[in-house]
């Protein structure tokens, strides 16, 4: 297991010499955040993130994230042209040293909260998610004020994307994401990169819009499309976890660990039906069963990368929603111990 860190680049409050200093921490999960969805990631970008990881006795061997153009989505005639373009950012990102892909086939939006800083009774503040309050918002009438959504598209753009995705089912969503998958397989066997999906966040369909990987039966349909193992996961506890039908040690069995290249690791607690708000990483502050799933992980021999998920605002930190360095910090750790404690206890 290789514990990592996110990093948004030189203009992230948390510095490279912070990570640094976190026990055990290996590497960053990164990218170029400059280049729209559907563009080229310059060389000279990419190494500039490597080099500066290096410098700090970093790795860079995980990209998060690497868009996938609406269009590819959407299934639209230009979507050839942004695959090739796709296929392209993975040989840059190979050249630089990265493995692991992290990304996502959500249409239109991606992870989804209804609060960022919800007050919890320790005096920290969380992210959260009450559906009532998602339900009574209305992207098409700029009733949406979430984090990067009203700046990624204008109120027309917006509108006229959602359209998009009348006739866009769940059926031909898996059509399109075979499409996908199996157009970029090959460079990524070429390249030696992984894939790892991560999934719907929340996971359930919201506006309308469809939503195709939510659990184990997406798994299993994932990787009938697409049978290499680097069409893999990220597998994300928080995420799987909002629903409480997900049993994520199951799915850890049952998709294998050959296919989870990547781990997201956090907790959450039910509030009610479709309600959570997000946590301190260990078990008793969360409906999370961390051991649990750590050691799911352990008896199959996980041995790809994690990093500590969504963290708390605490001791009066200021930052991005849910990447602040603390909480986080405190995560890794409470992460790492749990994985020595799990490995020394199968040692006997």
């Amino acid at each position: 297991m290789k514990m990592t860190f996110r990093w948004y680049g030189e203009n992230d409050p948390v510095t490279l010499p912070n990570i640094r200093q976190i026990p055990q921490m290996s590497g960053i999960v990164s990218a170029v955040y400059s280049v729209p969805p559907g563009g080229v990631w310059p060389r000279e970008s990419i190494a500039a993130v490597k080099d500066a990881a290096h410098k700090n006795g970093l790795l860079f061997e995980v990209a998060e994230s690497v868009p996938v153009h609406e269009d590819i989505k959407l299934g639209l005639p230009s979507r050839d042209g942004y695959i090739e373009t796709f296929c392209e950012n993975i040989r840059r990102l190979s050249e630089a040293g990265v493995t692991c892909i992290c990304y996502n086939f959500m249409p239109v939006f991606d992870w989804l909260r209804s609060e960022l800083s919800k007050p919890l009774p320790d005096g920290s503040n969380a992210l959260a998610y009450d559906n009532q309050t998602v339900l009574d918002l209305d992207p098409l009438k700029s009733s949406l004020s979430l984090p990067g959504w009203d700046e990624s598209y204008s109120k027309e753009g917006l509108k006229a994307l959602m359209n998009q995705y009348k006739d866009i089912d769940e059926e031909k969503l898996w059509g399109n994401f075979a499409y996908f998958i199996n157009g970029i397989m090959p460079t990524c066997e070429e390249c030696g990169v992984n894939m790892a999906i991560h999934p719907d966040d929340p996971p359930w369909g919201i506006f309308g819009l469809p939503r195709i990987i939510t659990g184990a039966k997406s798994y299993a349909r994932m990787t009938e499309v697409c049978k290499s193992p680097r069409n893999g996961i990220t597998l994300c506890f928080g995420s799987l976890g909002a629903d409480p039908n997900n049993d994520i040690a199951s799915i850890i069995r049952e998709a294998g660990c050959e296919r989870i290249h990547f781990v997201h690791a956090r907790n959450i607690k039910i509030t009610g039906e479709r309600c959570f708000e997000e946590s301190a990483h260990p078990s008793a502050n969360g409906s999370l069963d961390m051991y649990e799933l750590l050691k799911a992980l352990h008896d199959g021999g996980f041995d790809g990368f994690i990093r500590p998920d969504h963290g708390r605002m605490i001791w009066g930190e200021q930052g991005r929603a849910g990447y602040g360095l603390y909480d986080r910090a405190l995560g890794a750790v409470y992460l790492t111990g749990l994985w020595e404690a799990i490995a020394k206890q199968m040692k006997g």
